[in-house]
């Protein structure tokens, strides 16, 4: 007699071993780690003006999406530890966004459009892309240099840097300052979840946008703001040196930079989950 699918609880392959867990479920229930205290957040930011026609480019023809205002890049960082999905553990991560508006038949949002979010951590990676819709990838994600006002993010893929992140002359901000800083609220984040249809594979099984609407709970028991002068570099990447991901790196690094528009450094701690389950499909 083979095994049922009990209702109402999630799983992922392999489904043989009942249902699986990550940051929505844990062994004792759904949303097991929602309103738990995250630990420690560390986040790098860099944004730049660009090319509007270089950003048109990458959004998905006939979906709802289009350029909002400005055409501005942020390149963004984060360290987390202390995570209660991964019982203590963490990961890190490098995600590129710009923001964007959808109009569809039935919704109508706005917020930062996640073209990729690379992960140190498969199993980070695998729940994000197929429950949220996230556009992840895997990367080697080492923990930053920080010295003397400057820190240094790097991310690489099998022995290959392909960017380097970088926030000079660091000033931290007051406790006051820090608590208003507008990078804490952040916004809404849109995804374009594409899963191809095996053995038909110019057609989809989805291919939808998705929304993951503000975060919620409390703020952050101890936030610490450092602003300063930031750049960003991606390197020109060939096929030998990142096979399955060289064209996306190379797209980077051919948008034109014609401003910086400041940087900055985030420290949180505290603060309560969120599982981001409230992550939902967009018509």
């Amino acid at each position: 007699m083979g095994y049922k699918f009990r209702d109402g609880m999630m799983y992922r392959m392999p489904t043989h071993f009942g249902p699986a867990f990550g940051p929505r479920q844990g062994p004792k229930c759904r949303n097991q780690f929602l309103g738990l205290d995250p630990g420690e957040l560390r986040r790098v930011s860099v944004s730049f003006r660009t090319n509007s026609e270089q950003l048109e480019e990458l959004i998905p023809d006939g979906v709802g999406l289009q350029l909002r205002e400005d055409p501005v890049v942020t390149v963004t960082a984060s360290y987390m530890k202390e995570l209660p999905w991964l019982a203590g553990g963490g990961y890190n991560t490098l995600g590129v966004s710009f923001p964007v508006i959808f109009n569809g038949k039935r919704d109508h949002a706005e917020g930062s459009f996640i073209l990729v979010l690379w992960e140190n951590l498969a199993d980070a990676i695998l729940t994000g892309r197929d429950e949220l819709g996230f556009s992840k990838l895997y990367a080697d994600i080492p923990e930053p240099h920080i010295y003397q006002g400057k820190v240094h993010s790097v991310a690489g893929w099998m022995g290959f840097k392909f960017v380097d992140l970088i926030v000079d002359n660091m000033k931290q901000l007051s406790s006051e300052e820090a608590k208003s800083f507008s990078g804490l609220k952040g916004s809404a984040q849109l995804h374009y979840k594409y899963i191809p249809k095996t053995g038909d594979w110019g057609k989809a099984d989805s291919a939808y946008v998705t929304i993951t609407p503000l975060k919620r709970g409390g703020p952050p028991s101890k936030v610490d703001v450092w602003k300063g002068d930031g750049t960003v570099k991606f390197h020109q990447a060939t096929w030998e040196e990142m096979p399955t991901q060289y064209t996306i790196v190379n797209t980077f690094q051919k948008l034109t930079i014609e401003e910086y528009l400041g940087a900055h450094m985030v420290w949180t701690q505290g603060g309560k989950v969120d599982d981001l389950s409230h992550t939902h499909i967009l018509e």
